[in-house]
Order: C-alpha cells, then sequence, then structure tokens
C-alpha cells in the first residue's frame, strides 16, 4: 500500500494528513505528500502537530511533478485541498484509488496567534479524524472490502 497526498502548497494539511496515516497506521503504510507549488511549513501547524506529540520541523515540501517524474506509483491519491480550491488542486496520474477530503487551508486563516492556532488545530482534528475513519474502514491497511465479499486474509473483521 503506498498513498501520495496531495495539496496547493504541501505546507499544511498534506502534511498533517501524511503525519497521521504514518501514525496511526503503525508504519504498515507506506505515505508521502506532495503539493502543485511547494512552499515552507507553516508553523502554526508544525506547533499543533507538536502538540499532538508529531515533529515535522525541517521536513522538507514536494513537488507532485518530482515525484511523477522519479515514476513513484501509488495505489491511492487523496486530495485534501478545500471545496473553493478544487480547481487548483494538483492530480496524479495513473491508475489508483483518489480520494477527495476537503479541508480548509490554513495559509488563509486570520486573527491573534491563539485564532489562528485554534483554526488550525481544528483542521488538524478533523484530519485526524478522517484517518482515522479511512483506516476502519479500510481494516487499517488502506484496502476497502465490499459488503458481500470477505476480508483479506488476517484483516480485522471488524
Amino acid at each position: 500500500m503506498r498513498i501520495l497526498v496531495i495539496c496547493v502548497h504541501n505546507s499544511a494539511r498534506s502534511q498533517m494528513a501524511e503525519a497521521y496515516l504514518r501514525r496511526e497506521s503503525g508504519g504498515r503504510i507506506a505515505v508521502e505528500s506532495a503539493g502543485l507549488e511547494p512552499g515552507s511549513l507553516n508553523p502554526f501547524v508544525v506547533r499543533a502537530l507538536r502538540e499532538d506529540g508529531i515533529d515535522i520541523e525541517g521536513r522538507p515540501t514536494q513537488s507532485v511533478f518530482d515525484l511523477y517524474r522519479a515514476g513513484r506509483r501509488y495505489t491511492h491519491v487523496i486530495t485534501v485541498c478545500a471545496k473553493e480550491a478544487a480547481e487548483r488542486c494538483p492530480i496524479f496520474p495513473g491508475g489508483h484509488e483518489k480520494l477527495f477530503w476537503p479541508f480548509p487551508d490554513p495559509a488563509g486563516f486570520t486573527g491573534s496567534d491563539e485564532q489562528v492556532m485554534a483554526k488550525v488545530r481544528e483542521v488538524r482534528d478533523a484530519i485526524h479524524k478522517k484517518v482515522r475513519s479511512f483506516l476502519r474502514e479500510t481494516g487499517g491497511t488502506g484496502f476497502r472490502w465490499g459488503a458481500s465479499s470477505a476480508p483479506p486474509i488476517g484483516a480485522p473483521s471488524g
């Protein structure tokens, strides 16, 4: 199982989703993130994840184009752009399951430091909840099976 999480800048939402997929799967899922226009890590996101025991400080941001040119292939590509920015959100070609998880972009949050952090925490918690739901639905492997079919051998039955 290989998952790519993408958004516009790879500075906030995709980094959070990657971190939670990695942690919550216990390493059973290979995951990375990238963006259309990679920027710098959002410092509010770095702080919010640190509050939850995840350190992404110093992580590089990546371009979806670089991953494509490198020949990377994925079983799932998860887009985490806001609904309003869906037309700017990158795509990744290939035969994989495409998932759309829209979340607000922390780069657009305004207010005092604490007001911005409160909004970032809301996005962080929503992403964490979505990751947990995805892993429950897929038995922690990222693979889904229909109600009429049996789960893969060794997968929890539920």
